[in-house]
């Protein structure tokens, strides 16, 4: 008689640990509202970055020419 084959189970991580309590604690249209409001927030810091690095441009471009 075989012993019955030994399957690894994938230990949690700690994001799914949050998604499951966040899953337990909020109704489904919240959980969409965080993750857009999040998502939109990332997007806010994508295009402030942006605007740093085209400034920077912007100033290297007039002092290139004035000098």
């Amino acid at each position: 008689m075989q012993a019955a084959p030994v399957r690894a189970h994938a230990i949690p991580t700690v994001t799914d640990a949050l998604r499951a309590v966040e899953s337990l604690l909020m109704g489904g249209g919240q959980r969409t509202a965080r993750r857009n409001a999040w998502t939109s927030v990332l997007e806010d810091r994508r295009r402030a970055k942006d605007r740093v690095e085209a400034q920077r441009v912007l100033d290297a471009a007039v002092s290139a020419r004035t000098s």
